[in-house]
């Protein structure tokens, strides 16, 4: 047997005996690329010291990564669906690992956003092409399971990020949590050589280039509006991008209309099945980061953990997360997809609305019922929808199918931590200044209400200044501000979604028997692969 794995999985004639392998690489795969964001959240306030970032710098190295990511993966999707996506995975996981190691040496802002781009365009290359090797790995009868372990991880890695990052955090700088992408990468290399079987579209044409490169201008300029408005202003560069991104979207449905070959045929969205599974992925991740960005901060700056205890407390997450999967495996087949997403989205909508009894007084215990809730709803949302999502395309173009499920993920997650986040930081500014009246002077007041870091730093000169008891007070003002802006804020995030909950519920259509049949059809093909 050949070290490294030359037959296209699509010659053999039967399924490929170490497909659950080759799941394994995938997935690890999938992980690093989804912890390199929530990572991030963990060591901003150590990368924020070291390099004297300011609250815009610190906002685009974050965001940085997502541009180029939410930008390039319809097309980088298209490309290794003719070309090879075994050969996507492997440039992707070289170019994220490349890009991490310069993250890790360099010692400036400027530095740092650029190789966070750079990885970017990896995890552009690297998330469609793990979608597309499994749906072409798996025959379509464990799709669905393979699908559930793959949106797993994706909820895995989104708690187990801040873990691993408090671990490096206790002995080690913020340069760490690049670093560690590198052996990972190394491993995965190895994986998609020796497990991975290589594929790509038997029969495709021509690239459309055109609408290709529609796609990266119009989807580029949309997340960096999503990014730019609600953070910095609605200045000339986010209106500038908001009009590039409204003429680029029509500019690329009308040709993707006309193009006998188009990147993405756009008809697809009239099928109310396709379009509910998009508008429901987008939605949760808009949710789900949103509470991520202000969970993580509610952990460490008002109730005091360190970056490992916050990683430990997000755990109820990860776990809930497998559960969910697991049940959705159960009750999908049963009860539909349309029953079993509605529940998990209303259940997503619950933990929000748990999250809004936050306040000062408000300890870890009062989080714990709302992250389980919230792991379960991902659990149960998101397996329907990707394998949905990806069962909408034909094998020649599994790499977009897997483009498109991504970036309604990256699309919502971008919306959730700017219009979260937004309303997070516009709601804890005005809060503390309500706390704090008279009490500071404006340029203080002005500094603190950046956000409830420095507010806390501001907290600290004020001991300096004026003693330990005014400055405990200015503390007590900031995380009780803080606190109930957590709770505005997830009171919107809670209307959001549940208002999404109901058009994803008209959207999707009722099981019908043609549904059970096709079930029926799909658990004897399994037999036949099992025996």
């Amino acid at each position: 047997m050949r070290l490294v794995l030359t037959e296209p999985v699509d010659s053999a004639g039967r399924p490929y005996a170490r497909r659950w392998w080759a799941l394994l690489v995938l997935c690890l795969s999938l992980l690093i690329i989804v912890m390199a964001n929530t990572s991030l959240t963990v060591a901003a306030p150590d990368m924020t010291a070291d390099l004297g970032l300011t609250s815009s710098d610190l906002q685009w190295v974050i965001d940085a990564y997502t541009v180029p990511y939410a930008a390039l993966m319809l097309l980088l999707g298209a490309i290794g669906d003719k070309y090879s996506r075994r050969g996507a995975l492997l440039l992707g996981l070289a170019v994220f690992g490349a890009a991490s190691v310069a993250g890790s040496l360099v010692h400036s802002a400027s530095g740092v956003i650029t190789a966070r781009a750079v990885m970017g365009v990896g995890a552009a290359m690297i998330m469609p092409a793990t979608l597309s090797l499994l749906a072409a790995t798996f025959p379509k009868a464990e799709r669905a399971k393979a699908i559930t372990m793959w949106t797993a991880t994706a909820g895995l890695a989104i708690a187990v990020g801040p873990l691993v990052a408090g671990v490096l955090l206790q002995n080690h700088s913020w340069s760490s949590t690049f670093l560690i992408n590198v052996p990972v990468v190394v491993v995965a290399m190895v994986g998609a050589l020796v497990l991975v079987p290589p594929s790509r579209a038997a029969h495709q044409g021509r690239i459309d280039v055109v609408g290709g490169l529609l796609s990266v201008v119009s989807l580029g300029a949309l997340v960096y509006m999503i990014i730019e408005g609600p953070h910095f202003g609605w200045g000339t560069a986010a209106i500038t991008a908001a009009v590039i991104a409204a003429v680029g979207l029509i500019a690329f449905v009308l040709w993707e209309l006309r193009h006998p070959r188009p990147v993405l045929d756009v008809r697809r969205y009239r099928d109310r099945g396709f379009a509910g599974s998009n508008l429901a992925v987008a939605l949760f991740f808009l949710a789900v980061f949103g509470a991520f960005y202000f969970l993580t901060q509610h952990l460490q700056f008002v109730l005091g953990y360190s970056p490992l205890d916050t990683g430990v407390r997000m755990l109820p997450l990860a776990g809930a997360v497998f559960v969910g999967a697991a049940l959705t495996g159960v009750l999908t087949p049963r009860l539909g997809m349309k029953v079993t997403v509605t529940a998990g989205m209303v259940g997503g909508t619950v933990a929000l609305a748990l999250l809004t009894r936050v306040d000062a007084g408000s300890s870890y215990s009062d989080l714990v019922v709302p992250l389980v809730v919230l792991g379960l709803a991902i659990g149960l949302s998101l397996s329907p929808c990707t394998d949905a999502i990806m069962g909408a395309f034909p094998e020649s173009e599994l790499g977009v199918g897997g483009a498109v499920n991504d970036t309604s993920l990256e699309l919502g997650g971008s919306l959730g931590i700017a219009i979260l986040g937004s309303v997070l930081s516009g709601s804890y500014s005005s809060h503390l200044a309500d706390a704090v009246r008279g009490k500071l002077p404006s340029a203080a007041l002005s500094a603190a209400q950046d956000s409830v870091g420095a507010g806390l730093a501001v907290a600290q000169k004020v001991a300096a200044q004026a003693g330990p008891q005014q400055a405990a007070a200015m503390a007590h003002a900031v995380r009780g501000a803080f606190s109930d802006a957590v709770a505005h804020t997830s009171l919107v995030g809670a209307v959001v979604l549940g208002v999404g909950t109901v058009l994803v519920a008209v959207l999707l259509p009722l099981r019908r028997r043609a549904a059970v049949a096709a079930d029926t059809a799909a658990e004897r093909e399994l037999e036949e692969v099992r025996g």
